[in-house]
């Protein structure tokens, strides 16, 4: 990699640390934020085939799958990838460190379903802490995925310690002293470093993670949270927001395991944006069409046809 490559990666990774240490005073020091009193009042209180809160219990699921077909996908992913050391910006192996982030993550995905599943079921503060301690190993896998698609493999391994630490602290203090800010730090952070990450180029050889389609996704299931009583009345009934936002916030997934469909190279494979435009419903590719020569060559000549003699010579 050139030199003002890697000097502009190495001005990105001691931004990175800045950034967390303001981050972390921010939540050390910053104002007492308590959860609100209908926290756990959901839009969706039925009760379905004897599962109380059905509909926010089994719409987990999809992160169950998601995180089954994920750990799936990167084992195959690891039999493809070349072993060879990287020299981009951050010493070791891009594979190891992108393999090691990608296994946090949809492990994550699955101790996110079986959280998220008991909280449901039984809403409560120490249900919803094991809940959200589902979510952080999320986070630290996608947040180290970013970061070594981007900046460098030493920063990943950095930022996945320093979220599953500080998101450690923030549960704690959460629990004990009913202080949310913490999480909301960790948890809107991190977004935050995503959404600036999407702006900065794939490194060479690295995975091509499309942050942008995992924001979307996001961002969606947010809103649908926040909404949680509008869809309800809106649908009369039927399904509430979030339901759909454990859903949409599966669906965030997709772009990583899209990502994992090809081994690392110079080119970093196809995009994911590429990859969702290739339907079935599109059928074979056409066989390309013979090529005319090229203005300044010659085309060969045609074989001259056979003389008299050879032809009586034939017969």
């Amino acid at each position: 990699m050139p030199t003002d490559s890697l000097s502009r990666s190495g001005r990105a990774e001691v931004a990175l640390y800045t950034a967390f240490a303001a981050l972390a005073a921010f939540a050390a020091w910053g104002p007492h934020i308590a959860q609100g009193a209908h926290a756990h009042a959901f839009a969706d209180q039925r009760t379905l085939w004897g599962v109380p809160h059905a509909m926010d219990v089994l719409t987990n699921l999809p992160f169950a799958i998601f995180g089954a077909m994920g750990l799936w996908r990167l084992c195959q992913w690891l039999q493809r990838c070349p072993r060879a050391p990287s020299s981009g910006a951050g010493e070791g192996f891009p594979t190891t460190a992108t393999a090691a982030m990608g296994a946090t993550f949809f492990l994550g995905l699955l101790l996110t379903a079986a959280g998220s599943a008991l909280y449901h079921w039984q809403p409560h503060e120490i249900t919803l802490l094991a809940d959200r301690a589902g979510m952080l190993v999320a986070f630290a896998g996608v947040l180290g995925l970013a970061v070594a698609t981007r900046i460098g493999t030493r920063a990943a391994w950095v930022t996945a310690a320093a979220v599953l630490a500080g998101g450690w602290l923030a549960l704690r203090q959460w629990g004990v002293a009913g202080q949310l800010l913490p999480w909301a730090v960790v948890q809107g952070g991190g977004m935050c470093l995503i959404a600036v990450l999407a702006l900065r180029p794939v490194l060479p050889g690295r995975l091509p993670l499309p942050l942008a389609a995992l924001i979307g996704w996001y961002a969606l299931a947010k809103l649908l949270e926040a909404g949680d009583h509008a869809v309800w009345q809106a649908s009369g009934g039927m399904v509430a927001g979030h339901s759909l936002k454990h859903v949409a916030a599966a669906l965030a997934a997709w772009p990583v395991l899209a990502a994992f469909q090809r081994p690392l190279g110079p080119a970093g494979g196809a995009g994911y944006w590429a990859r969702c435009r290739r339907t079935a419903w599109r059928g074979r590719p056409r066989p390309a069409a013979p090529q005319a020569p090229g203005r300044g060559t010659i085309a060969a000549d045609p074989p001259p046809p056979p003389s008299p003699s050879q032809t009586g010579a034939q017969a």
